[in-house]
């Protein structure tokens, strides 16, 4: 009976240690006004791109050729039918923009995810095998980072061809070298700390070591970098599709909207205004979440109350 009851504060250290960190946590991040009200905008964008079969009043794809160029509502000649106007081809603008949001956000998430898994792994394969490992996986590295990110997109996609899944894969390839430069130097830091040294001397091994002990607390920077990541890899994507190199039409993706949309700036401003506002309140609401989550996760940048 003594070593139930003894057993029972243990087993719920962890969990209010878990709670006391997320309070601690969203106390740091809430006392920065901008970064929840950007939380807010990313979390209303990415329910609006989940729900898009629900949201859109019309299919994005759908050619309303009566109302070829219709302008919003407020202007004048618009079409309560179609709040946001309609484009070249006569697509409501806002079903489009809904669809495109779904397609930017899924094409920013499979990107992230591609980078940042390789990246930890060769990271922590860097740190923590320094003499056969490092050098290579490093040197490899800058070479990727010596080329301009975009242009290394572009020859990927010119490589592999266009499309959706090899836009994801060029930004993955794009993006992997911070990944992998963050989590070697934060495993770096790691590795001469106590815990890891009693934890190798309680025969623990490589592997339970490199994930089990150092890479939770890495996690913090990591966290950081994708959503930062997330941002750019939406810049890349509209980017790619500008250029005509990344989602192919008719599938509504903001920088494909935004090239086909070019010829019509003078006489239909809607249709480039309204892809390219959503490509900036995006990006910008993600990086001001990124801001907010440094600020709250980084304990030498946290403020004393």
């Amino acid at each position: 009976m003594a070593d139930i009851q003894n057993a029972i504060p243990e087993a719920i250290a962890p969990a209010s240690g878990r709670a006391l960190a997320v309070r601690e946590f969203w106390a740091q991040f809430s006392r920065n006004r901008g970064a929840v009200a950007a939380g807010i905008i990313v979390l209303a964008l990415i329910i609006v791109a989940i729900a898009a079969p629900v949201v859109a009043p019309h299919s994005p794809i759908e050619q309303y050729r009566d109302f070829v160029k219709i302008p919003p509502v407020w202007e004048s000649g618009g079409n309560w039918r179609f709040v946001l106007g309609t484009d070249e081809a006569g697509r409501d603008m806002l079903s489009r923009l809904i669809y495109g949001a779904r397609m930017s956000f899924w094409i920013g998430c499979v990107s992230v995810v591609l980078a940042l898994i390789p990246g930890i792994v060769l990271g922590l394969v860097a740190a923590f095998f320094e003499k056969w490992a490092d050098t290579p996986i490093m040197r490899l590295m800058d070479v990727l980072l010596a080329l301009p990110s975009l242009l290394l997109a572009v020859a990927v996609v010119a490589i592999i061809g266009p499309g959706l899944l090899n836009t994801m894969l060029a930004i993955a390839i794009v993006a992997l070298p911070g990944y992998v430069r963050l989590t070697r130097a934060s495993a770096q830091g790691e590795l001469h700390k106590e815990y890891v040294t009693a934890s190798r001397v309680a025969g623990a091994s490589t592997p339970r070591l490199m994930f089990s002990q150092v890479l939770p607390n890495c996690a913090a920077p990591l966290i950081v970098q994708a959503t930062l990541g997330f941002s750019s890899a939406i810049l890349d994507a509209a980017a790619l599709g500008f250029l005509g190199l990344g989602v192919q039409p008719p599938t509504a993706e903001w920088g494909a909207m935004l090239a086909s949309a070019r010829d019509y700036i003078d006489n239909a401003w809607w249709i480039v205004t309204f892809p390219g506002l959503a490509i900036v309140i995006s990006v910008l609401a993600i990086n001001l979440l990124g801001d907010g989550l440094r600020d709250a996760l980084d304990p030498k940048l946290k403020r004393i109350g």
